[in-house]
């Protein structure tokens, strides 16, 4: 309940009306380990006896994508869609190319960089994204 509440609070904040599909939306987001594809959401959803539809939760990504509640990353090798919750430390991630395995690296490598880039050049950085693609360790002997 009281993570219910968080969300409901967000969600005023951010002029949205409060209902019970955008606070399950972020509620999976937020207790996800990694981003998650529309379809997913709808998933667990689905299995949790929620009347939700795919169109809706489409409709719900593009609307909290647009106030920076949510991240979509595009992060592995089928080009589809993943969100995350926006966190103020944002997560970097290795990717698997065969099994799509993922594993969020702890540590942002960028911000000492990022820094000088904005010194250099007055650009106000607001985020980046960082991505290295290789093969998990189950995976690295039978590429193919």
């Amino acid at each position: 309940m009281e993570n219910k509440n968080r969300y409901n609070e967000i969600l005023t904040k951010e002029g949205f009306k409060k209902t019970k599909h955008r606070t399950d939306i972020l509620e999976i987001l937020y207790n996800s380990d990694k981003p998650l594809s529309a379809e997913e959401i709808y998933l667990y959803l689905k299995q949790n006896d929620s009347s939700i539809s795919l169109s809706t939760i489409y409709r719900n990504m593009d609307r909290l994508i647009e106030r920076n509640l949510v991240i979509k990353n595009t992060l592995f090798n089928d080009n589809k869609a993943r969100f995350e919750i926006s966190r103020k430390n944002h997560k970097h991630h290795i990717i698997c190319l065969k099994c799509n395995k993922m594993i969020e690296i702890d540590e942002c490598p960028f911000k000492e960089l990022e820094n000088k880039i904005k010194n250099e050049t007055g650009f106000e950085i607001e985020t980046h994204k960082f991505e290295i693609y290789g093969y998990c360790e189950n995976c690295k002997d039978n590429k193919k």
